[in-house]
């Protein structure tokens, strides 16, 4: 190839790469200009309701029959607008296939409501097995359908919001991504997940709750959740008593005085540094018991062990600590 050659495709590039810049420029100048009024230099205001674009300081239409992306109908209530609308469910970490596949309905039933014949249900049915076949296509999705299902289980059964069940299936995705699993039950990391997550939102519940809906016993779950912060490396801070008061108080049916009182025992427990090396449940059970004796309320040893799930003895011994201490600091 001859120099003048190179020359002319050095000079053809370089009035495309000034063509390009000079495009560029000009699509940014035209952008500006949209956005401030032509006529005043003021701000633009898109009145949907028009369609129209216009200015906000003297008033000109700068722009007539925007395009409407929204929809086509009107709805006045949540259960018209779930009727009406076309589109699917948002994805989800707590479905293995976070929810972008196909179900096939259990209704055998038309697009006209119209019931099938027993051949066509026959069909149906088949279809049903192959669907669910196909949806599950190797062993690690298997492995993640039954993980995610124990997670929903026993969320449910703990009464623990949507939010610690997307986070728990995050963290036993990434368990099952690092290849954490091998040698440990499904059960085991998906609970040891679950009592991760909720420590992590503020939800705490203890290891003997989840002992309660979990298939693992309590020394696995300690174990296996040990493991699992470890090699994810995930920050949880200590358990905070205070977590656990609203819903004791909660279950128990005392009132807010108790629960405000409940508050100030652990604060002045915390100050006096006594919370240290002690369970945050014990101690958060025994400050309710104590603030309903404070109140006068009835509430009974045996009460608060059942709903904070530890024995009647740790409430005693917990509770005259934290009057200890209260009555320490209203002499101090």
């Amino acid at each position: 190839m001859s120099d003048t050659t190179i020359r002319e495709y050095v000079s053809t590039d370089r009035r495309r790469e000034s063509v390009d810049e000079t495009a560029t420029e000009q699509e940014t100048e035209a952008e500006g200009e949209r956005q401030v009024c032509p006529e005043c230099g003021g701000s633009l205001v898109a009145d949907e309701a028009r369609g129209e674009t216009v200015c906000g300081d003297c008033g000109l239409v700068v722009e007539t029959d925007a395009v409407d992306r929204g929809p086509e109908w009107r709805a006045f209530d949540s259960s018209e607008r779930d009727s009406k609308s076309r589109v699917g469910a948002p994805t989800t970490q707590m479905m293995h296939d976070k929810g972008l596949s196909t179900n096939i309905g259990w209704q055998n039933k038309d697009a006209y409501g119209n019931s099938l014949s027993a051949r066509q249900r026959e069909q149906m049915q088949r279809l049903r097995t192959w669907n669910e076949r196909f949806r599950t296509r190797d062993s690690k999705e298997r492995n993640l359908k039954q993980a995610l299902g124990e997670i929903d289980r026993m969320a449910s059964a703990l009464g623990l919001p949507e939010n610690v069940r997307e986070t728990a299936s995050v963290i036993y995705r990434r368990a099952l991504g690092d290849d954490l699993l091998p040698g440990r039950s499904i059960e085991g990391v998906a609970t040891s997940a679950l009592y991760a997550a909720a420590r992590q939102a503020g939800t705490p519940r203890s290891l003997d709750e989840l002992e309660t809906v979990s298939r693992v016993d309590k020394m696995e779950l300690t174990r296996t959740y040990r493991y699992i912060v470890r090699e994810l490396k995930l920050e949880i801070e200590p358990a905070d008593p205070e977590q656990y008061v609203p819903r004791f108080a909660s279950e128990l049916g005392i009132s807010d005085e108790a629960e405000r009182q409940a508050h100030t025992l652990l604060q002045g427990a915390k100050k006096a540094g006594i919370h240290s090396g002690k369970s945050p449940v014990g101690l958060a059970a025994a400050a309710v018991y104590a603030a309903a004796l404070l109140t006068n309320e009835k509430v009974t040893q045996s009460q608060v062990s059942e709903v904070a799930s530890i024995s009647e003895v740790t409430i005693r011994n917990r509770y005259k600590e934290l009057l200890e201490v209260d009555d320490a600091g209203l002499f101090a």
